[in-house]
């Protein structure tokens, strides 16, 4: 891995570009084998170097940072201001492994936060990068109502590195709320599931709600006043944040007189340790040994229409795997150790959630599998087309491309490298 100076970046880009070598844009380097897999000899280039705050407008609630700046690092500059990146850690680690604000924007999964905050390409307003033939290019600008240029924001996020290299971002930011409370309920999944609709129907507007899966639900739920649930019952983890605290007591108390199952109140220190242990211990896979390439367990990302999650956390597969899933999306993970499931089951639970309007990405597999992270979207010929625009010698993370099959995308690379002469 290469962690250039700043000064140095743009002609080290020039000088890869000229020699005609595939390289892999990296933030801190933490997630590197997540996804479709890229050639084993691709240079890695990161941007840990970049890691600078280039301003803070307090009072437009923007902030323009280096695309190498922890995202642990910026979350702990805005709290002393009183403000917040609304996003969630990503998966495995917590905090201190969270990696930089370029790689979130570059895989793009946002979690439960999504249900009150949107995604990750809705927080990002401004963006500067660099193309493969070291050209900078920008889009955005530093003010949240800002239409100039290109839309390049939504682009690059979810790109995986595909199409340029993220160089600064210009950031959405909220006040950190005064008052938080969570509600966690557990009970059957047909029950949970008709307080989760009273729930998106209501006028509440909950940070969060979360569906975990039975066993996601006996491993975290059983910290703070014992186990409430049944053996084998799911959970909805409900996150209210509000300036004032009597109405979330209010809210509190509506949403109880809802269902007739065993709830159990967190105040604000008792719900940031939940979600906390909810980032961290994901069946005790760290992400670091997961970026080693352990490869001993699995990380699915599913996707179904919110109206469908419930069916498919019945589905058998599921039964022994952590699962966490947003409601108002049908977006999440999915982690279970390398026995639990099989690359069979793997594949018909892809099949499934198709069936239920949605999609799995691999993000991790055990060595003895072989399942494309992804399949090819209906839109591939237009991703393909965005793709040559940006690289047309297709330097960039060859072999990964969302949206384009690896297999496809390793094939379209190996067809270009030859053509153009790229050394792999």
């Amino acid at each position: 891995m290469i962690r250039p100076d700043p000064s140095e970046l743009q002609e080290l880009v020039r000088e890869l570009h000229q020699q005609r070598t595939a390289w892999l844009p990296s933030g801190l380097g933490t997630r590197l084998h997540w996804g479709a897999p890229v050639a084993p000899d691709c240079l890695v280039l990161s941007t840990a170097r970049l890691d600078r705050v280039v301003e803070h407008c307090g009072g437009d609630f923007t902030i323009s940072v280096e695309a190498g700046l922890p995202l642990q690092e910026l979350q702990q500059r805005l709290a002393r201001q009183g403000q917040w990146l609304a996003l969630d850690w990503p998966w495995g680690g917590g905090a201190s492994a969270a990696g930089s604000i370029g790689g979130l924007v570059a895989r793009g999964m946002a979690g439960g936060y999504r249900q009150r905050y949107y995604g990750v390409r809705d927080q990002v307003i401004g963006l500067k990068l660099m193309r493969a033939d070291g050209v900078r290019a920008m889009a955005g600008g530093r003010v949240v109502k800002n239409v100039a240029g290109y839309d390049l924001m939504r682009l690059f996020t979810g790109s995986w590195g595909s199409l340029g290299l993220i160089t600064e971002l210009t950031l959405r930011t909220l006040p950190l709320p005064p008052c938080r409370r969570g509600l966690l309920v557990w009970g059957p999944v047909p029950q949970l599931d008709a307080l989760v609709n009273r729930l998106l129907a209501s006028s509440l507007t909950p940070e969060r709600i979360d569906w975990w899966s039975p066993v996601l639900a006996e491993r975290l739920g059983s910290g703070g006043g014992g186990q409430l649930g049944g053996p084998g019952e799911a959970a909805v983890l409900v996150a209210l944040a509000s300036v004032d605290a009597p109405a979330l007591e209010e809210q509190l108390g509506w949403i109880e007189r809802q269902t007739p199952l065993p709830t159990r109140r967190l105040d604000a220190e008792a719900l940031a340790a939940l979600l906390a242990a909810l980032s961290e211990q994901n069946a005790g896979h760290p992400v670091e040994t997961a970026a080693a390439g352990s490869g001993e367990h699995w990380l699915l990302r599913l996707g179904v229409r919110p109206d469908r999650v419930a069916e498919l956390l019945d589905e058998p597969a599921l039964r022994p795997v952590a699962v966490d899933l947003a409601a108002g999306t049908g977006l999440g993970l999915a982690w279970a150790e390398a026995t639990t499931l099989t690359a069979a089951q793997v594949a018909e639970l892809r099949r499934r959630c198709r069936a239920l309007g949605g999609e799995l990405t691999l993000l991790l597999q055990p060595p003895n599998s072989s399942l494309p992270a992804w399949e090819d979207a209906p839109s591939r010929p237009l991703i393909e087309a965005v793709k040559r625009a940006f690289d047309p010698l297709g330097q960039l993370a060859p072999g990964r491309l969302p949206g384009v099959a690896p297999a496809a995308a390793q094939a379209a690379a190996e067809t270009t490298a030859a053509q153009s002469g790229i050394s792999r």
